[in-house]
């Protein structure tokens, strides 16, 4: 069985794992996204309850609890550590990178699943979030084979693996799917495709697989489940912003540039060929398009914007650039890739300039930036030699190496020199030295799950308000309190009135962080 999986899965294999999992678990939980989903499974195990999400003792409904499933089974294995918290995350895109391979291959050639599967794994964003404690990856890899289940006509496998990704993100997990079929079919014509479905029992196997869950909460929780997780977390946050300053008609625009970088070099270019010149492979291509636009409309719709939204749309892009790799690779002495080179030189020179610039605000990341330039700069230019002399897979390894080196870099240089001024670990070691037991403590929103993570200390939140500037909850803890403890940000102590300050005694400063203690 092994022999009949071929030299490139192992290759991809291999390689994946190499980025992904390097350095794993040696850094800290970065504020605020990652001690969420690493307190959830750890509260599971506190009150032996593992059908009701809860967050500082309450009960929660953000997210379905696949995730928290998974991270739980992690910290039953390895502990309550930061490895043991983005190991599912790390786990499951080594096997999205490996089913891309293997997709890629049926619906390509071997060759082309190869370099569709690396492309992928060395994207910026998508070996980011898979070094990640979210629920992200989860997602991507279930609505993935969920996807290419249905191109490749294995029906019931692509409807169990919808239920899973609504298992894991909500209602999306079957929107998705249906929103990329439905207009495949009505582009292509080939109407016969939908008696072929399995539509009927496919639902329900999609049913039995996604609904006991949510059947569950209902019984337990009631309306309070279905306004709060249906009604908050999917409608409105589709329909208004979480973060209004982000809200940019092309917010995804220069996302997608630098997350799927260095590829987008290239993106473009093959895309315009997988729509006009693939004849043997252009039913597939369509659908691989299909599915990257419905992912990029959608969240460009969408109200709320955040960086890893469009992550699904990461997979048909890679296999479309596999596809075009390929086709370049084997007519190398007859096609031009000059484009290429010029668009990844101008890429890299942008990138370079920005981490320049962003030393400004953070000059201790100096000697990584100038080490994660220098390998940009150079991973341009020998891609262009090699381009130049048509040595598409000279090219090619280049890219995916240079990557490799910079995901190194990524988390043994810039993560960690970063990492306390975006981690409550150090401050929370600090906490647990001064803290007296029983005085209420206070916590600024951001740093709240971090906090609860690394001091099993749950305090109470307090949230910003005016656009995130000021705290009138601070404020009003400040002045109602005796004996308290606060711990905000720089930022937070700085809208302070001159009166509140005076009655705080800082207890530790650092990070861009403060413990404060009202006698």
């Amino acid at each position: 069985m092994f022999s009949r999986l071929g030299s490139g899965f192992w290759l991809v294999a291999i390689i994946s794992i190499m980025i992904v999992f390097f350095n794993l678990g040696g850094i800290p939980l970065l504020d605020p996204d990652e001690p969420v989903y690493a307190e959830t499974p750890k509260e599971m195990f506190a009150f032996n309850e593992f059908v009701s999400p809860r967050i500082f003792g309450e009960y929660w409904y953000d997210k379905p609890p696949m995730y928290y499933w998974l991270v739980a089974a992690s910290y039953k294995v390895f502990g309550m550590t930061e490895f043991a918290a983005r190991f599912p995350s790390a786990i499951l895109a080594v096997a999205c990178a490996l089913v891309v391979y293997l997709s890629g291959r049926r619906l390509f050639n071997e060759r082309a699943g190869m370099a569709g599967a690396l492309v992928l794994t060395t994207s910026i964003e998508f070996f980011y979030l898979g070094k990640a404690a979210v629920t992200d990856m989860t997602l991507l890899l279930f609505l993935t084979i969920s996807l290419l289940s249905f191109i490749e006509k294995r029906y019931y496998l692509a409807y169990i693996f919808a239920g899973l990704a609504t298992l894991t993100k909500g209602p999306i997990g079957l929107l998705f799917p249906g929103a990329i079929v439905f207009p495949y079919i009505l582009v292509t014509r080939n109407w016969s495709q939908i008696t072929k479905m399995k539509i009927p029992s496919g639902l329900l196997v999609y049913a039995i697989v996604a609904m006991p869950w949510y059947v569950m909460m209902y019984n337990l929780h009631g309306s309070a489940f279905i306004e709060t997780f249906l009604g908050f977390h999917n409608i409105t946050r589709f329909t208004s912003p979480e973060h209004p300053e982000g809200v940019l008609w092309y917010y995804y625009i220069p996302v997608l540039i630098l997350g799927f970088f260095p590829w987008t070099a290239i993106m473009l270019q093959s895309i315009w060929n997988s729509l006009t010149k693939s004849r043997q492979d252009f039913s597939v291509l369509v659908f691989l398009n299909i599915w990257a636009i419905v992912i990029f409309v959608f969240f460009t719709i969408s109200q709320t914007k955040l960086v890893s939204y469009i992550l699904p749309m990461y997979p048909p892009l890679a296999m479309i650039v596999g596809w075009y790799i390929d086709r370049l690779w084997a007519a190398s002495n007859k096609q031009s890739s000059n484009s290429w080179a010029i668009v990844l030189c101008i890429l890299a020179l942008l990138f370079t300039g920005g981490m320049v610039m962003g030393l400004k605000s953070m000059p201790v990341l100096q000697s990584g930036v100038y080490l994660s330039s220098a390998i940009f700069i150079i991973m341009a230019l020998a891609v262009g030699y090699f381009l130049w002399h048509k040595a598409i897979g000279r090219a090619f390894w280049t890219q995916v190496v240079a990557m490799g080196l910079f995901s190194v870099v990524l988390v043994s240089v810039l993560f960690p020199i970063a990492a306390p001024s975006f981690t409550m670990k150090n401050m929370a070691q600090e906490f647990k030295t001064q803290y007296d037991g029983t005085s209420p403590v206070y916590i600024i929103k951001f740093l709240h799950p971090g906090f609860t993570f690394y001091t099993d200390v749950y305090g109470s939140e307090l949230k910003l308000d005016n656009a995130r500037k000021t705290s009138s909850e601070l404020t009003k803890s400040i002045q109602e309190s005796q004996r308290a403890y606060f711990v905000i940000r720089h930022a937070d102590y700085q809208q302070l009135a001159d009166a509140e300050r005076k009655v705080l005694k800082v207890l530790v400063d650092m990070d861009e962080k403060l413990m404060l203690l009202k006698e």
